[in-house]
């Protein structure tokens, strides 16, 4: 899949781009159980019981089904098109979301286009959960960041609840459907139920200068397993995804990989 320039324009200037029915209905179908059973093996899926969110990291790592979709041409023609051909893969969280999801950014990168890709796995409108954003919030020169406004106090500040938020939108999706935005985008969601299904790839561009490469060092001080002491057992990534991996996904996996050993040693695997 190639992104045409109109949604090349829309995500830059809005901060996210909705794909619908990215999938068919035997692949969804494939990824959901797949999903299942990883964050049953692997993400304490049975000791959900709705009072909070249950979330575990490298949610497509652990099953070859979900390791597949560094193949996927929607996929790679999604991120590809937006983050560059040559991308970084950074991991991603797996979760049984339960409840609200007040405002925020994933972070406050600037000048690195970081990602996040998202695959909602049950129908989500705006009553029960769908992804909200506010529309070019991850530019520097938007009302929130250059008032510094506080969007989860807006009833205080403007008698308008945040779930009103003025100039935010619901992006109702289904399963199928795939979600990509930048990590500095306000986002939300409210309404949701105890077993809300979604789970991420977060990505960078490759660096092309020592600005950018320091800029992506410091997003793996934050958003890799070492920055939470995950321990998977093979560094940046869970075993399966790199056993399984071929030449192409190791052009986003290789680099990162040496990246997150140089910067969390204690979690590298040791020839």
């Amino acid at each position: 899949m190639e992104l045409s320039q109109q949604q090349l324009n829309f995500f830059h200037t809005f901060g996210y781009l909705l794909i619908q029915q990215a999938f068919s209905g035997p692949e969804t179908s494939k990824i959901i159980n797949a999903f299942e059973w990883s964050i049953q093996n692997y993400g304490g899926g049975p000791d959900h019981d709705g009072s909070s969110r249950t979330m575990f990291p490298g949610p497509i790592e652990h099953h070859e089904d979900l390791c597949a979709l560094m193949d996927y041409p929607v996929i790679l023609g999604l991120i590809g098109g937006v983050t560059g051909e040559d991308f970084y893969y950074a991991g991603g969280d797996g979760n049984y979301y339960t409840g609200d999801t007040h405002w925020h950014p994933d972070g406050g990168w600037g000048r690195l286009l970081a990602t996040k890709t998202a695959f909602y796995l049950d129908p989500l409108a705006a009553d029960s959960g769908a992804l909200r954003v506010i529309p070019g919030s991850h530019r520097p020169d938007h009302v929130i960041r250059r008032e510094k406004i506080n969007v989860n106090d807006s009833i205080n500040l403007f008698g308008v609840p945040s779930t009103e938020f003025p100039g935010s939108t619901v992006i109702p999706t289904d399963p199928g459907d795939v979600i990509i935005f930048n990590h500095d985008l306000y986002h939300a969601s409210f309404g949701g139920g105890q077993r809300r299904r979604m789970f991420t790839m977060n990505c960078t561009i490759k660096p092309k200068t020592s600005e950018e490469e320091e800029l992506v060092s410091r997003y793996f001080r934050t958003h890799t397993p070492g920055s939470n002491n995950y321990v998977t057992g093979a560094g940046m990534y869970y075993p399966r995804l790199i056993e399984i991996a071929n030449e192409n996904r190791m052009v986003h996996m290789e680099r990162p990989m040496e990246i997150h050993d140089e910067l969390f040693p204690h979690l590298a695997v040791k020839p």
